[in-house]
């Protein structure tokens, strides 16, 4: 019941990561403060389609 995401930077609009989630437990989407090597810091990703 897993699904693979990818997560967005906020800030400069990158498709870093991928991961997957659990439909049944976060059904909404999902934000993670992660580093974005982009940027050179820590941003918020949010899940994107």
């Amino acid at each position: 019941m897993r699904e693979i995401i990818t997560l967005e930077c906020t800030e400069c609009k990158n498709r870093n990561y991928t991961t997957t989630k659990n439909k049944k437990l976060h059904s909404g989407r999902v934000e993670f403060k992660k580093y974005c090597r982009f940027c050179v810091k820590h941003t918020p990703h949010k899940e994107t389609k």
